[in-house]
């Protein structure tokens, strides 16, 4: 079996069109954010409401994207090219029956939700209006969140790229216009028009794959690869809860604050998205080669990954930091100019700037351990952070009154509290699990067998269990093979 390389361009060749996948969605959220913002400040603490439901509604479902990147990955890596696209057409099925459920739920409970989120009726209305028209999205951003997963596990990074920009062009062409015709809506029916042609492009690429390399599988959904999937996406489930409390919770509170802070949280929470992608985007390298490499049996092979990955996170945190740290007065007047509102983020911003430095080790560490399905360990460090970091500082914030700087302080430290967790178990390297078996990982940090001791890792049953003979053997996936 060809060695899974997993050097400095092996990474960089994966994570350059993961990065600007991963941006392009959050520089259009600021786009979306600025536009939105001219009209004032209730329609942007609307924005902020309604968009906060529907982010938390889709990324609830990440198993979707990182989970099916870790399961194809280690399927690639072994040589199973059929196996490693099953993985995305199984997690398709899924994305379309889980979108159309959730779609129908937000949209049906849209004024209880965003009546929640804020205590404004204008701002609810508002709020409600923008997501019953956005809440069709769901269905096309599960099905690319699934696209992603699989396309990146056998990596191919680059037709994402492609698949991402066909939506999020026209997007940023129609939200001006849009708005400016019919208000906040307007927003919103961008953001439909954009996610549905991007899922169209990646349903698109899994019918040609699979008539490629299907192997005669059947497409219907097969429980057989849906039901490991599931047992794998529950710890995914449960951290990715672990999240939407927390910040549901913080916008929350912001919008009990005022709608001058619900509109500035609006504000740095989107830049904060932003800044936390573009670091994720080296990570979505690791995710790729990390799995292909423990698929294969190299465990030497996905440590160096991890280590390739951490130096270079770390370096782009501090160039994030330094560049929030220099525009903390022209940043934040891009995208509003209500006075009450920049006023409420000249001190948030600071914490911003220290959030971008420690997130470019926990975000880094955070592929790593993804990549490798130790999704368990990432499930209870999440729980734990929010639990005792992140949820009693914000609502503390309300009760004394400490404003959005208290709400800020409580993500700084469930930040910190993270980075204390990964840092530790990247450390033990107990994370390092060879095999193409996500739910039974072989013994920990299993080492590699030396070149003449006869055993070939990706032969070995004790190492690498067996996948289907009628499997089409790929390229090993140094970041340029393709499905």
């Amino acid at each position: 079996m060809p060695e899974v390389r997993a050097g400095t361009r092996e990474i960089l060749g994966l994570a350059w069109p993961a990065l600007i996948v991963l941006a392009a969605t959050p520089l259009y959220l600021l786009w979306d954010t600025a536009v939105v913002g001219r009209l004032g400040a209730v329609d942007l603490a609307a924005l902020a409401a309604g968009a906060t439901v529907l982010a938390q509604v889709t990324t609830q479902l990440t198993f979707l994207s990182y989970g099916t990147t870790a399961r194809s990955a280690r399927r690639f890596g072994a040589g199973d090219r059929t196996g490693a696209v099953y993985e995305g057409v199984q997690a398709t099925w899924v994305a379309l029956g889980v979108g159309v459920v959730l779609a129908v739920v937000v949209g049906v409970a849209a004024p209880w939700i965003c009546r929640v989120l804020t205590g404004d009726a204008a701002v609810a209305a508002d709020a409600t209006r923008w997501l019953r028209v956005v809440s069709v999205a769901v269905v096309p951003a599960l099905v690319t969140m699934a696209g992603n997963g699989w396309l990146r596990g056998t990596a191919d990074t680059r037709r994402p790229l492609y698949f991402t920009l066909v939506g999020v062009v026209p997007m940023a062409v129609i939200v001006p216009v849009a708005v400016a015709r019919v208000g906040l809506v307007g927003s919103a029916y961008a953001t439909v028009t954009g996610e549905t042609l991007t899922a169209l492009c990646f349903l698109g690429a899994l019918v040609v794959n699979w008539r490629r390399h299907g192997d005669g599988r059947p497409v219907r959904p097969q429980w057989s690869v849906i039901g490991p999937q599931l047992v794998l996406g529950r710890d995914l489930i449960v951290r990715s809860l672990s999240f939407q409390v927390a910040f549901v919770s913080a916008a929350a509170v912001a919008g009990r604050i005022g709608p001058a802070a619900l509109a500035a949280h609006q504000v740095m929470l989107q830049l904060w998205n932003f800044l936390s992608l573009v670091l994720d985007s080296v990570a979505v390298a690791a995710q790729a080669l990390v799995g292909a490499a423990l698929g294969s049996g190299s465990a030497r092979a996905a440590r160096s990954v991890g280590a390739t990955v951490l130096r270079f996170s770390t370096v782009a945190g501090v160039v994030l930091a330094a560049l929030l740290a220099a525009g903390h007065t022209v940043v934040p007047a891009l995208f509003t100019t209500d006075a009450d509102v920049l006023a409420t983020m000249a001190v948030p911003w600071w914490l911003l700037v220290v959030l971008a430095l420690v997130g470019g080790v926990v975000f880094a560490l955070d592929g790593v351990l993804l990549g490798a399905s130790d999704v368990a360990f990432l499930r209870n460090a999440t729980v734990v952070s929010v639990v005792v970091g992140f949820i009693p500082l914000v609502w503390l914030s309300l009760a004394f009154d400490w404003g959005l700087t208290g709400v800020w302080c409580g993500l700084l430290a469930f930040l910190c509290l993270r980075l204390a967790a990964v840092l530790a178990r990247y450390r033990s390297g107990r994370w390092a699990r060879v095999g193409t078996g996500t739910g039974h990982p072989g013994p920990d940090h299993a080492p590699d067998p030396a070149p003449d001791a006869g055993t070939d890792p990706a032969t070995d049953p004790a190492t690498h269990p067996a996948t289907d003979a009628a499997s089409d053997p790929g390229p090993a996936p140094d970041g340029r093979g393709r499905p």
